[in-house]
């Protein structure tokens, strides 16, 4: 099988700069994607994430070991990847963050306009359907702006990428209406070489695809940076022992691996938050008949809203960013406890920490090792204390009223060298790695593998530092920004 740009992954960044590429008439675009179709009811269901997480459409990837433990790496895996599964949760992050990259062509006044571009086909906009213990958050942190954003101390609703309250992913709003061609079912072994030109890739059954213009890696910042390096290009050392030929020795490939460290508060209670207590079943029942037409609970992205606040409360601008979920999340892990309640956490904005990705095999369906190298950097575990220990204060102030609950995980008198102990004993991430092709290290600032022609990469893999808030925003952005520069590179 052959086209002109070979696009690998179908996720958020591979939507958008799949729809891009054809829009701008590179040819033929054709997208590879390992899982299945994102066209399922749960998929459109923003409250069915609950459902997919850990099922067939989650890669459910799990860390190294980290004292005793490994925690929960979910990636999508169909189309729209990891944005099939997400809460749909829409911050560009700040302008800071992209200037703070330092990488030319990517500053804020660079990728502004691809922000613009895509959310005019995205449309996100503020849940108006929500919780009202989302509303009464908003008293926490009184502020000027509109609704929450990184760039102040702040708390209220999200917005997020939903239409009449179904998801409204890449894959739905970019690709779909593009002419770009779709495979689904289809898993990269490695790619395919003439000399130090990439020209396509070989399946997982053997099957080859052959591009004359070149490929595209947006498979995501675990899969492109392994599909690298099963191609040859890696840290050699690493590479020999797993039997793979070197083609280009890049020591940089898989490290930089970074994502948002969180912990979570539990709160339980009667009528405080959405659960399947029993007073609420009736509840349940009429959103179901009230989901068809855009309304009721099965409309929640779960994450409906929540804060950026700094964790020290000293003026600086906000370090950490607050989720708020309305529902009740059991702490021991049963899915279907007979309680109401709510559930807030903490994650850092900016982690000082990075970990590593390598292979263990190379062997396609051999599970990775995945290092977040979460509190490598002792500041990082400090601004987490801090910041559990001012949510605390905060959730005070918000307007509960009485549907206010009671922190029932780790609890209140968890605090101290006890909490401090607690976070980094259960810490987890808010699921958005990043990092491991950065620009300016194994890419170059036109998205370019170094050292190699023919091959680009278009996902989270290459932010250098991860922003501000969540991710998937800035992943759509950098499809369309890298499709910008392919389309002038790619001749």
């Amino acid at each position: 099988m052959q086209c002109d740009v070979l696009v690998i992954g179908g996720g958020s960044a591979g939507c958008v700069a799949a729809a891009e590429l054809s829009r701008r008439g590179v040819g033929r675009v054709l997208v590879l994607e390992a899982g299945p179709s994102e066209k399922h009811p749960l998929v459109s269901m923003p409250f069915g994430l609950t459902w997919l997480m850990g099922g067939k459409r989650d890669w459910r990837f799990r860390s190294a070991d980290m004292d005793g433990r490994t925690i929960a790496v979910p990636r999508g895996r169909m189309l729209g990847g990891s944005g099939s599964i997400n809460s749909m949760v829409w911050f560009r992050g700040r302008a800071s963050d992209f200037d703070g990259w330092q990488v030319t062509g990517w500053s804020w006044t660079d990728v502004e306009p691809a922000f613009e571009a895509v959310e005019a086909k995205l449309k996100p906009t503020l849940y108006e359907d929500g919780h009202p213990l989302v509303a009464g958050l908003e008293p926490m942190l009184p502020s000027n702006s509109a609704q929450p954003t990184p760039d102040v101390e702040s708390a209220g609703p999200f917005s997020h990428n939903m239409i009449d309250g179904r998801r409204n992913s890449a894959a739905t709003a970019f690709l779909r209406p593009s002419r770009a061609e779709v495979r689904t079912g289809t898993e990269v072994d490695r790619l395919l070489w003439n000399g130090d030109r990439a020209m396509g890739c070989v399946l997982t059954d053997g099957t080859e695809i052959r591009a004359s213009k070149g490929v595209i890696l947006s498979a995501g910042s675990l899969a492109s940076p392994a599909i690298l390096m099963r191609s040859g290009v890696g840290p050699a050392d690493d590479l020999r022992r797993l039997g793979i030929d070197v083609r280009l020795d890049a020591p940089e490939v898989g490290a930089n691996l970074h994502d948002h460290p969180g912990i979570g508060l539990h709160f339980e209670g009667a009528g405080t938050g959405y659960g399947l207590e029993p007073a609420q079943w009736l509840a349940w029942v009429k959103s179901a008949l009230g989901y068809p037409f855009g309304k009721g609970r099965f409309t929640s992205p779960t994450v409906e809203g929540g804060a950026f606040f700094n964790a020290r409360g000293d003026g600086a601008e906000p370090d950490v960013q607050s989720h708020f979920i309305p529902f009740h999340l059991d702490h021991r892990g049963q899915k279907y406890a007979l309680k109401s309640g709510y559930f807030a956490d903490v994650c850092l904005c900016r982690p000082k920490s990075r970990g590593v990705f390598r292979l263990t095999s190379k062997d396609p369906t051999a599970p990775p090792h995945i290092d977040l190298g979460l509190f490598r950097d002792e500041s990082d575990l400090d601004t987490m204390v801090a910041g559990v220990t001012r949510l605390r204060s905060l959730l005070e102030k918000a307007d509960f009223g009485d549907r206010r609950g009671t922190e029932v995980h780790p609890g209140p008198a968890v605090a101290g060298d006890d909490l401090r102990a607690f976070i980094k004993g259960n810490a987890g991430t808010a699921y958005h790695p990043v990092g491991t092709l950065r620009l300016g290290g194994p890419v170059t600032a036109r998205c370019r593998v170094e050292g190699v022609q023919g091959l680009w990469v278009a996902d989270a893999s290459v932010m250098p530092q991860v922003t501000s808030a969540n991710t998937n925003a800035p992943s759509m952005m950098i499809g369309w920004k890298a499709a910008e520069m392919i389309a002038e590179d790619a001749v």
